[in-house]
Order: C-alpha cells, then sequence, then structure tokens
C-alpha cells in the first residue's frame, strides 16, 4: 500500500527515493520505523548550504544526521533560472516535468550521509527519517529542495558573474547578490 504522506508531488518524491530506491530488491525493514519517526515529529531539520542536519529524537536518545548534497550543476542552475521570473515563482509539478524533459533533473544527488548513532551504516533509521521529513518539508513548499541545494546561492553567483561581465556599470545591486556573513 503507498504511503501518501511523504512524496505526493514530484518534488517531495525525489527525497522519498532517496530513502525507497527503484533498485532496492528486498523491503527495507528500518523504513517503517523511520516513516514513524517522521509522522510523530521526532525529527528537526536545519539546513545550511548544501547540508541537511537531523536531529532524531528516538526513544530517550536524540542522534544527530548529516546528509551532504552533492552540487546542483551549472547548467541545471541556468535552466531552472531561466524557467523561473518574479520574486516568489510558483514551483509546479508540471514546470518540474518540463525541467526534466529538458534534461534538468532537480533531484538531489548525494555526498556523504553519516549519523551520530552506534549503527555505522549509511543507511540507518535517522537518516532515512531525515530523507522523510525532508519529502514532507518540500512537498509542502518545494523551494526548499532547490534551497537545501544551494540553487538560490549559486543563482546569485551567476547573476552576479553576468552583471560583472557586461560592461555598463551599474547603480544598484541586487539584494540577494550580498552575502550577510560579510557583514555581520
Amino acid at each position: 500500500m503507498p504511503d501518501s504522506d511523504f512524496g505526493y508531488t514530484v518534488w517531495g518524491k525525489d527525497w522519498v527515493r532517496l530513502a525507497e530506491p527503484l533498485r532496492q530488491t528486498r523491503p527495507d525493514p528500518q523504513l517503517p520505523r523511520a516513516r514513524r519517526l517522521a509522522r510523530a515529529g521526532k525529527v528537526e531539520i536545519t539546513t545550511d548550504g548544501r547540508t541537511v542536519r537531523a536531529v532524531v529524537h528516538h526513544g530517550r536518545t536524540a542522534f544527530t544526521a548529516n546528509i551532504e548534497l552533492a552540487p546542483m550543476p551549472q547548467a541545471a542552475v541556468a535552466a531552472i533560472s531561466r524557467r523561473l521570473s518574479g520574486p516568489r515563482p510558483t514551483l509546479t509539478d508540471d514546470l518540474y516535468r518540463t525541467l526534466t524533459a529538458d534534461g534538468h533533473r532537480p533531484a538531489p544527488h548525494l555526498a556523504t550521509t553519516d549519523c551520530t548513532c552506534p549503527a555505522a551504516t549509511p543507511r540507518c533509521v535517522h537518516v532515512l527519517a531525515a530523507y522523510y521529513e525532508m519529502a514532507r518539508r518540500v512537498d509542502d513548499d518545494p523551494r526548499v529542495a532547490l534551497d537545501a541545494q544551494d540553487y538560490f546561492r549559486a543563482a546569485s553567483q551567476g547573476a552576479d558573474a553576468a552583471a560583472a561581465a557586461s560592461a555598463t556599470p551599474q547603480r544598484w545591486i541586487a539584494l540577494n547578490s550580498l552575502e550577510p556573513d560579510d557583514y555581520f
């Protein structure tokens, strides 16, 4: 029976596929426990660039799962930027399908995963619960999927490079091109 709590949009389904890869031929006994942890609100997610940090409260202990995503290819950043317009663009399933048809699938790609639990496996229940919680968040707001892949920083850096390449000096600076860390 399919689970409709996670991955009901194509954006969120990418995160579910990290937990439930299509190449997997046997049922993973940890998946129901991971879904239960995510449903019960036991997973606290924070993102910093391409790193997703999840604190998973499991019983009386809390474990920290770190998921580092590979950088989004510059061609995909450029393709997505061409399709998006306005200050708060709507990321629809149709936009996702269009990007995929153009050869720029915005799915996350894992670089590394680790967890503080004693399970010593990259697919422990805490990492799986983090995938499900991210799927839920991405289903609610697909911008989270792009933010976790550091798309907005890469897009603003690409815009900065394009602006620097233009010969005419500009009087105004785009607010999203400034790095707050440089000023505080």
